[in-house]
């Protein structure tokens, strides 16, 4: 059957994606004459005003062998999220549903989505134009080994840079992450040059603020900066430093939950405060939901090393957001310009509404970005449809999908797949929002994506997978789809996002071993030579900042798209297959150069023919 209607194509649709309030939409069905339908309607309904309504298409005349039927809505003048179907009619009034699963009847109908946004609160663009670099501070770089005395939670420090970390549990059953590294602000510092080099225009910082574990998720205290990385004074001055060299500092705000031994919550008394788990008299006692004082109460995920709050307290939200100092305030005050929001989808919206419009305040042209590892277009989080992306809460989300879609298609996946995956986010997002995402391969949340890449086969024993290195022939494999993967990240729009050491090749599987220590002095320079080149294209390319995007080619391993803007344009092809391919692409001038291996290409009649060796690609200019 031939198509009837296509949301992305504007022959059917027009804007195509989202829209801001207010916009109208004309769409227009094509169904084959043959089809004999007589009357056609557009079917909405609004989910957040629980609004059904109904809008008929007109007749619009024929053509090449269809019956066009066609109409127009108005959006609301409030973000909404429109699902939409269409009922059709035949001469002998039959009455038929059509979804984006096709023709049938009214229950097995599968809607489209409309985003409908707000538009009248800017997006800063330099987030998304720049690159992204992730540093666990723990592991990135020291400048001498600890002293942990007097510092919170009972740690060990590990004398030499290069020995494994702790991994089993303690001798009461327990993954404690106490074991230090040393990594700090001040060697963050001391590699800002290094940094600039690969083209990193923001750091994003796992978080930094004082907690007893390496990883310090467990936040003991929101105003200080932990001890072992340094003081606020190293923060401001590490910001000084990086806003010098053009880079911009982004933290990571966990406030979905404290850690129990917390100045807050304060169930081992290391603090002078009086904490909730002290005394129901303390102040910080309402932010806690408690079943049996003090030793029942809500953690994340059940997880008794961290107590979650009520994010909707007064005092609360006066400390972390609307108070003349609150955290939120006072750290973009010392330098930082970014927050990321831990478990975005945990915190309530109006919650992130409110730390967006105090960014606004306090920094107008910084950014917010939430952790949310679907399409946050339409995420429902605890039975409610959640509103990130609507215009008032963040700008941005980590682009899970994203990673998602590439790793399958470059462990052996369809081009045509990944092109449909990212459709569908590039189709359900606001424009801004789909240019500020945050595109990543890993994370401190995944295995390491060399090891995804080329390892074999995963391991069950977590003691095998400690101790596990890659073969040759694995490694060689691992970093051939790398490098491929590597030019789709920087190339795609929306900020191409390197988590510590994957430019220096670094391998481990999941928590803890994701997270080692940055190889300083055995790093792989040609991977790391790899990404500094795609680093300085996407700085020198406004193509790749934020051209427009279109495909070229999707068919088996072998993936094309370019990026234009103005009369510049850059396109990219991949081939993660074993055997050589062939692809054509239309070109417009009479020359292209690959900028990865320096070739040169003509074109004839308007059209480019290249042979790409298998696990390899081009980045055409």
């Amino acid at each position: 059957m031939t198509t009837i209607f296509d949301s992305r194509d504007p022959r059917y649709k027009t804007p195509y994606g989202a829209v801001p309030c207010g916009r109208r939409i004309t769409l227009t069905l094509r169904p084959d004459l043959t089809e004999d339908f007589t009357a056609c309607s557009l079917l909405l309904f609004e989910e957040f005003a629980e609004a059904y309504w109904e809008v008929a298409l007109s007749p619009a005349g024929e053509e090449e062998g269809r019956k066009l039927f066609t109409g127009s809505y108005d959006t609301p003048d409030q973000p909404e999220l429109i699902w939409y179907g269409f009922r059709l009619r035949r001469e002998n009034g039959e009455e038929l549903w059509l979804g984006k699963n096709g023709l049938g009847p009214e229950k097995d109908m599968a809607r489209w989505q409309q985003t409908v946004y707000d538009a009248t609160l800017p997006t800063p663009d330099w987030f998304g134009r720049g690159m992204t670099y992730q540093i666990f501070p723990d592991r990135f770089r020291r400048t001498a080994v600890p002293d942990p005395a007097g510092m919170p939670g009972d740690r060990v420090v590990h004398q030499s840079w290069d020995e494994g970390m702790e991994y089993l549990p303690d001798d009461r059953g327990e993954i404690r992450n106490r074991d230090f590294f040393g990594g700090s602000l001040a060697g963050v510092e001391e590699k800002l040059d290094y940094l600039k080099s690969l083209g990193v225009t923001t750091l994003y910082f796992c978080p930094i603020f004082e907690a007893d574990s390496n990883h310090r998720y467990n936040t003991g205290d929101y105003e200080k900066i932990d001890p072992m990385l340094g003081t606020e004074e190293d923060f401001r001055r590490l910001c000084a430093q990086a806003h010098a060299r053009g880079l911009r500092v982004m933290l990571d705000g966990v406030f979905n939950h404290t850690g129990s031994n917390s100045r807050y919550f304060n169930a081992d008394g290391a603090y002078p405060d009086l904490g909730a788990a002290q005394s129901m008299e303390s102040p910080y006692y309402p932010w806690y939901a408690f079943f049996h004082w003090p030793e029942r109460y809500d953690a994340w995920w059940g997880i008794k090393t961290l107590p979650a709050v009520n994010e909707t307290h007064p005092t609360f939200v006066d400390y972390i957001i609307q108070g003349e100092n609150s955290i939120i305030r006072r750290w973009l005050r010392a330098g930082a310009d970014a927050w990321r929001l831990d478990v975005a989808d945990e915190l309530p919206d109006e919650f992130i509404a409110q730390i967006r419009t105090v960014m606004m305040e306090e920094k107008p042209d910084s950014f917010l970005l939430g952790e949310v590892w679907e399409d946050g277009s339409n995420k429902i989080a605890y039975d409610q449809r959640r509103r990130y992306l609507l215009g008032r809460e963040t700008h941005g989300l980590m682009n899970y999908p994203f990673r998602v879609a590439a790793l399958d298609y470059l462990r052996g996946g369809r081009a045509e797949d990944f092109r449909e995956a990212m459709e569908t986010i590039r189709e359900n997002y606001p424009r801004p929002a789909f240019y500020s995402a945050m595109n990543l391969l890993g994370t401190h949340d995944t295995p390491r994506i060399l090891t995804l890449l080329g390892a074999s086969e995963p391991l069950e024993d977590r003691t095998a997978r400690a101790h596990y290195r890659m073969t040759a022939e694995e490694r060689e494999r691992g970093l051939l789809l790398l490098r491929a993967g590597a030019v789709l990240l920087f190339a795609f729009p929306g900020s191409p996002t390197v988590y510590y050491g994957d430019e220096a090749g670094m391998e481990g599987f999941e928590d803890p071993f994701n997270r080692g220590t940055y190889p300083w002095g055995g790093e792989d320079q040609a991977l790391i030579n790899h990404f500094a080149l795609l680093g300085k294209l996407r700085s020198d390319r406004l193509s790749l900042q934020v051209g427009s995007l279109h495909w070229l080619w999707a068919e088996g391993p072998v993936l094309a798209f370019s990026r234009e803007e103005g009369v510049e344009t850059t396109a990219v092809i991949l081939n993660v297959g074993e055997a050589e391919a062939q692809v054509s692409i239309p070109w417009r001038t009479h020359l292209a150069i690959d900028v990865l291996s320096g070739q040169q290409f003509a074109t004839v009649h308007g059209m480019l023919t290249v042979r790409v060796l298998g696990m390899d690609g081009m980045i055409l200019i």
